[in-house]
């Protein structure tokens, strides 16, 4: 059974077990930040220590480092390896240096905070947690990541406050994210291992993410958009379809047609920066409330002007994240969960709906 786990934090030192191995969180530094407010920049000391066997003789070290020590990506071996924090039998290697077998493989590293990030009391929605993952419910009008003008009052601060240890994962443990106000399910993951193993499950693209919408236009059939996504070529805060984008794919269905609009499912396949926003205003049905994407606003014959301006007015891109399905890190298990539509994008439907 899921279980929290409890920390505790005596005189700035926190240890926790990990792979049967002590590892401790220490103070590195201690300041003000912008705000007056004191920050403690925590780092997680790592020691591990691991024999090749002679199935590996001939094999390169970053290969071989990157199965014997599993919860750590193989670039962050790597850097460890060309740093001197991993060593073999006691002697600094490169990379690419070919073993024997019997080799004695030993880290000892440290992992520092990557950001000047507060924790901040701030509720958050878990709809699971257990020793390895976290999986929230995201708000609107929720950041989740601190940028240029956004240092506070995000997902990731709330997440440092509830589960402190974070700080010592890279990006406090999250893996993908959602915009600032679309709502929804995102994994964050508890530990290096779980962090590595959940970005690789994305990148192997095994991660089921569907998401619901409501789109201005009337959506025919289902469909897959296979169209390459990048940085826009003048407006540099938009993405957009362009030629020498990366690869991003959308499937699409339609659950329920209205007067004018559509409210649909899609799945991704990739996940590119606005990849749902950005190929669904290229296919021509942009999402309702998306004043990015949109372009201007239509308004379908036919429409009250009630529902116009309700539509009009609706506060954010009607974008919720409804479904999450994975891997577990520690187990292998399939696991899945899944978020009604919050009440604004209920509202919204029942406005269309009576609109017929």
């Amino acid at each position: 059974m899921p279980r929290e786990r409890e920390s505790s934090i005596e005189g700035f030192e926190l240890q926790c077990a990990c792979a049967s191995q002590l590892e401790k969180l220490f103070v590195m530094e201690q300041k003000n930040n912008t705000d007056g407010e004191v920050y403690e920049k925590i780092a997680t000391q790592i020691e591990r220590s691991a024999v090749a066997s002679s199935e590996h003789c001939g094999r390169r070290l970053d290969q071989v480092a990157s199965e014997l020590f599993s919860e750590f990506s193989r670039s962050r071996l790597q850097q460890w390896i060309r740093s001197g924090l991993l060593r073999v039998d006691g002697e600094q290697c490169v990379p690419k240096q070919k073993l024997l077998g019997g080799e004695a493989l030993c880290i000892s590293a440290s992992i520092t905070a990557e950001g000047e990030w507060v924790a901040e009391d701030i509720p958050l929605n878990i709809v699971y947690e257990d020793d390895h993952l976290i999986v929230i419910n995201k708000t609107a009008n929720f950041v989740v990541h601190p940028a240029a003008g956004n240092h506070s009052g995000t997902v990731l601060n709330a997440l440092l406050f509830h589960c402190p240890q974070l700080i010592s994962v890279p990006r406090a443990g999250i893996v993908h994210r959602l915009d600032k106000d679309t709502t929804g399910l995102m994994v964050v993951a508890k530990t290096l291992e779980a962090h590595t193993n959940l970005v690789s499950q994305l990148q192997a693209r095994s991660v089921k993410r569907v998401y619901q919408a409501v789109v201005s236009g009337l959506l025919t059939g289902s469909g897959k958009i296979d169209q390459p996504i990048g940085r826009h070529p003048r407006q540099r805060i938009k993405m957009a379809v362009v030629a020498d984008g990366k690869e991003a794919r959308t499937q699409y269905s339609v659950l329920e047609r209205y007067q004018g609009h559509s409210h649909v499912q899609l799945r991704l396949e990739t996940g590119r920066t606005h990849q749902i926003r950005v190929h669904m205003a290229y296919l021509g049905y942009p999402l309702v409330g998306d004043n990015l994407y949109a372009g201007r606003f239509r308004i379908h014959k036919g429409a009250s002007s009630e529902l116009v301006d309700y539509v009009r007015n609706f506060g954010r891109q009607a974008l919720h994240a409804a479904e999450l399905g994975l891997f577990h890190p520690a187990t292998g298990e399939p696991i899945s969960w899944s978020s009604a539509l919050p009440a604004d994008i209920e509202s919204l439907l029942v406005a269309l709906q009576n609109a017929q």
